[in-house]
């Protein structure tokens, strides 16, 4: 296959380096030092496979050519821009597979319920990204990776890699399955669904109850968030207040309350996502991560004190950072 990687941060650095090292034709967009180092040393891996280090052709314009598909490894905010800058690369054929936290600008596409073709306000302002999205290359993804760069072109990752992909409107078609293949064989597991909204909703659930807390708790790692403490009751009413919503919008999560923070107090010292872009000063995900579930709730009435709550410090502590 031919595969675009737009954006080469924690997750865009270890799909490209595990498809690069399997044999797959990996071109990586990217700008700054990323595109500096890329250059002139390559891309550096360590993860649970041992160390993976490639040369991929690598570019701050979409020079590449037409692609079988396009990973869109950028924060939601950035999704405008980048998807204008990778036209040249998106045929009639190119899969899109946005590999994004939160709720997607995508959620209603072919959803089939009384708010198909509407937009999420929080991630998508009038419905400006829906508009100019090729909707039926795109197929949805749900990331399961924690990964950290450690510098320009050097990523590491103690966790198993894992993606689950589905289509919008159903169930899971030949080209889910074939790049679920391609992407197993590279050493990522990669699961059809039938019901990708699942899905979203539980990555939403383990997101939104650690994400912010991260930040409002003042650098609280996902041990330190999900383990028996302080902190674990925060995310538990955070997770049932999510539950509540996603049942709303007649979807299920993949696992219970109780499972879910268990499994994730085993990650131990590790940084959420928001709390590495708060550290070194990068903006928050917290449109897609806290506001546009707060926005689907508001849809039905449904309240949502402890996750406004928590989000309200984060955006407090995020704006102090920021001088405002």
């Amino acid at each position: 296959m031919r595969i675009g990687i737009a954006g080469a941060g924690a997750i865009g650095g270890v799909l490209a380096a595990r498809l690069a090292h399997a044999g797959q034709d990996v071109s990586v967009l990217a700008r700054g030092a990323t595109l500096a180092a890329l250059r002139e040393k390559g891309l550096t891996l360590h993860d649970l496979c041992g160390q993976a280090h490639v040369r991929v052709p690598a570019s701050d314009k979409a020079e590449f050519g037409l692609q079988d598909v396009l990973f869109l490894c950028t924060k939601t905010h950035q999704l405008a821009e980048v998807l204008a800058l990778c036209a040249p690369m998106i045929g009639p054929d190119t899969v899109i597979v946005p590999t994004i936290n939160g709720i997607p600008w995508w959620y209603f596409h072919a959803e089939g319920g009384p708010h198909a073709g509407k937009h999420v306000q929080a991630v998508d302002p009038g419905g400006a990204l829906l508009a100019v999205t090729p909707l039926a290359r795109l197929v949805g993804c749900v990331v399961y990776m924690t990964a950290e760069t450690t510098g320009p072109g050097a990523v590491v990752s103690n966790s198993p890699h894992k993606l689950i992909l589905g289509e919008p409107g159903g169930p899971a078609t030949d080209r889910v399955r074939r790049l679920c293949d391609t992407l197993s064989a590279a050493g990522i597991a990669a699961q059809a669904s039938d019901r990708i909204r699942d899905n979203v909703w539980s990555k939403v659930a383990a997101n939104l109850s650690s994400n912010p807390v991260s930040v409002a708790a003042g650098g609280a790692t996902l041990g330190q968030i999900y383990s028996p403490g302080p902190l674990r009751p925060v995310a538990a009413s955070i997770i049932d207040e999510t539950i509540a919503v996603a049942q709303a919008y007649g979807a299920q999560l993949t696992e219970t309350r109780l499972a879910m923070l268990d499994r994730a107090a085993k990650l131990g010292s590790f940084r959420t996502s928001m709390l590495q872009d708060f550290q070194a000063g990068r903006p928050l995900e917290l449109a897609a991560i806290g506001d546009a579930v707060l926005e689907l709730a508001e849809r039905y009435a449904i309240s949502m004190p402890v996750t406004r709550a928590v989000l309200s410090i984060t955006r407090f502590r995020d704006e102090r950072r920021s001088g405002y």
